[in-house]
Order: structure tokens, then sequence, then C-alpha cells
């Protein structure tokens, strides 16, 4: 008889554990403002570039371009989001962030900062640090194409 697989040591294991941590984290600490993490990281990326497209802006948060016209639909109904076809290509849809939509991300700032600290609080500083900077590597190099 061969022994089970140790399911609870393994990487993706533990990943989707902590991904379902920080998520419910996140929406606890920022329930006052109704927002996704994947709401406020379009709504930080648009802050940071006015007028992109909605497909350029779903691969900069990693988000699939499908899904991200429904998800930029409930920003847009809240009044935090400006969408407008470009001149150029009445396909294409342009965003920008309102002033609403700034002002409630500003608001949202301190409560994920919050989110953020408890995610990592189990942890001593130098292994916050050391966490991060290994997930920064462990996406950067899928995102790079190096996995299968």
């Amino acid at each position: 008889m061969s022994k089970s697989f140790d399911y609870k040591h393994a990487p993706g294991h533990l990943i989707r554990r902590a991904h379902q941590f920080a998520y419910a984290v996140f929406m606890e600490e920022t329930a006052a403002f109704d927002v996704t993490p994947v709401q406020f990281a379009i709504l930080n990326a648009l802050m940071d570039t006015p007028g992109e497209d909605q497909v350029t802006l779903a691969g900069r948060v990693a988000f699939d371009a499908a899904t991200s016209g429904s998800v930029i639909g409930r920003l847009e109904a809240k009044g935090w989001v400006r969408r407008e076809a470009d001149t150029q290509d009445r396909r294409r849809k342009l965003l920008w962030v309102t002033p609403e939509g700034e002002l409630a991300v500003q608001g949202m700032k301190r409560a994920v900062a919050r989110a953020q600290a408890k995610i990592l609080e189990p942890l001593e500083a130098d292994e916050r640090a050391q966490l991060v900077a290994l997930l920064d590597k462990l996406v950067s190099g899928h995102e790079g194409g190096t996995s299968g």
C-alpha cells in the first residue's frame, strides 16, 4: 500500500490556502468600500496610466481580459471609472479613474495597508521581506515563460 501524497506541504496547496486567507483578510478590512482585490488593483493601475485600453490594463493587473470587462463595468456603475471608445478604433475601450474613484482609492489605502500587514503578521520582519521577494521571483519566473 503506497503512502498518500503529502498535499498539506505541497506548494500549490499552500499557495491556494494563503490566497484564501489573503482574500478573506482583504475583504474584511475593506468591507466598508465594497471592493475586491482585483478592483483595487485596476483602480491603482489606472491611476498610474490614465486613458489605458481595457486589454492592456487587464494584462498589467494579470487578469483575464474577457472577464475584466464585467469588473470594469461594476467600477463604472459605482462611478469610479469612466470608459470611452477610442476615436481611432471604436472597438478599443479607454479607461480613466473618475475624481470619485480617486477619492475612494485614497480612502481604501489605509484599510488595504492593514490587510497587507495582517496577512504577514505571523512572520518576523526579515521573513516578510523574504516571502515577498520569493513570491515576486516565483510569479516573475512563470510570467517570463519559464514554466511548462
